[in-house]
């Protein structure tokens, strides 16, 4: 038995069904550590910010449930993971970023080697100059090339 459920309305909004039926919509997921513990500490949130339920860990939900809350996160966030770095226009900055991300190719222009900040020992995060934000979840698991663009940098 879920101890919960969540569904869409003919809204599309989320909806989560407390298990004495009680329903409130709309419904955000928000991790609480999206880049250290992404599967740990999940907050269902109501449209005014109130936590309505705190999940301890996604991988305890039932299957069906967690793909469902994994959907409602992905949505709302937008982090690319940089896979590998094809090319970088100049070693001064800015510069303009070629690379390959889980979400396909695209570029961005780095405004200052401050943009890129070490979360941990080979955790990267690099805003553009647009705000977006993209991670290199493990730089030495990256290629050479890619590795040696980066060390420019830092």
């Amino acid at each position: 038995m879920n101890p919960f459920d969540f569904e869409r309305d003919a809204f599309g909004h989320w909806v989560l069904v407390l298990p004495d039926g009680t329903r409130q919509s709309p419904i955000t997921a928000l991790r609480a550590y999206p880049v250290s513990a992404p599967d740990a500490g999940v907050a269902l949130m109501d449209a005014d910010g109130h936590e309505v339920l705190w999940i301890e860990n996604l991988s305890a939900l039932p299957a069906s449930l967690r793909q469902q809350v994994l959907q409602a996160l992905n949505e709302r966030e937008f982090l690319p993971e940089i896979l590998q770095l094809e090319d970088v226009s100049s070693f001064a900055t800015p510069s303009t970023w070629r690379v390959r991300t889980d979400r396909g190719s695209t570029q961005f222009m780095l405004k200052g080697e401050e943009d890129i900040r070490r979360l941990t020992g080979t955790v990267l995060l690099i805003n553009d100059a647009d705000g977006v934000q993209y991670m290199i979840r493990d730089m030495a698991a990256m290629d050479k090339h890619s590795r040696k663009l980066l060390d420019r940098f830092l």
